[in-house]
């Protein structure tokens, strides 16, 4: 079978990779972002997943808007079976829809956190659980038909790579299943009642303020290592562990030290801070850090 692949990130390099490598898929054409400048010197750099087309000498698109005149009239010119979309970060024009099944593989258990950052809200939220969606596209924003959805259990401790990591590989088993035997999946509507959204993340997502210790632990599950966690000076905190849940003390306060990492109250709960990092500054150790501010029990963390 020939397939349209459309994705940007790592998540969908692998995935195209392993279509790629699969026997009776071949990939005839992949569409993905621009490239784009990265870091301090603006070095000029493609998607991960334009890479992997390279690598197999696959041809690629690098259109702005997909929705342009002239990038669906180049979309229905190739021929396929199937097209298969996977965080491209543009929704597809209904010509384009129309032109094949499209398929989307979404890292949620939908119709739960439709949107930008469904993994990251997964840990946010405390879930136990998560999946990978493949759907039937339409004009909505994760709104299509559902075939199959394969869910994994997620650890209390998981921190926000390794669950991308775990899910990339659920994705890409889940896309070659729902191709070989797209026939025998009927789809089903999502319940809109249940459905919830979720927004990209920007920088501003990672600022904390010590009120709740379970909170604060998982907002550094889902925004390590982007955007991290803040407090409004800019002290960054690099890696922490949730002590416990239920205290109550006075925000921000030192409560204990230890040899690996101070024990910091918040409203409820506190927390363990092992390694942290000032503005401006190296990342050090939270005993370095106190030492060099002449803190100590009682204290603000500040």
């Amino acid at each position: 079978m020939k397939i349209i692949f459309m994705g940007t990130p790592d998540y969908a390099a692998h995935i195209l990779e392993r279509l790629i490598e699969a026997k009776n898929i071949e990939v005839v054409a992949l569409f993905t972002q621009p490239d784009k400048p990265v870091g301090r010197k603006k070095i000029l750099t493609p998607p991960a997943a334009k890479n992997i087309a390279l690598k197999y000498g696959i041809t690629t698109y690098q259109p702005n808007r997909l929705r342009d005149k002239e990038t669906i009239t180049e979309v229905l010119s190739i021929e396929c079976d199937y097209i298969v979309v996977a965080a491209y970060g543009q929704i597809l024009p209904l010509e384009i829809l129309e032109h094949a099944p499209c398929i989307n593989l979404h890292a949620s258990i939908l119709p739960k956190y439709r949107g930008a950052s469904p993994i990251q809200q997964t840990l946010l939220h405390g879930d136990t659980r998560t999946g990978v969606t493949a759907m039937l596209m339409n004009e909505g924003l994760d709104t299509g038909d559902i075939l199959k959805i394969t869910e994994i259990e997620v650890d209390k401790n998981e921190m926000s790579e390794s669950l991308f990591l775990r899910l990339t590989e659920v994705a890409s088993d889940l896309t070659i299943d729902v191709l070989e035997n797209f026939t025998e999946y009927t789809p089903k509507k999502q319940d809109d009642s249940l459905s919830s959204h979720c927004k990209k993340i920007t920088k501003q997502d990672g600022e904390i303020e010590f009120d709740d210790a379970y909170t604060i632990f998982n907002k550094y599950r889902a925004f390590t290592p982007w955007p991290g966690i803040y407090i409004s000076s800019g002290l960054k905190f690099k890696k922490i562990e949730l002590v416990e849940q239920e205290s109550q003390n006075e925000s921000g306060k030192i409560l204990d030290i230890k040899k690996d990492g101070i024990i910091v109250g918040c409203k409820k709960g506190s927390i363990k801070v092992i390694t942290l990092q000032p503005e401006s500054k190296n990342e050090m150790t939270a005993i370095s850090y106190i030492n060099g501010k002449r803190l100590n029990i009682a204290d603000t963390l500040s």
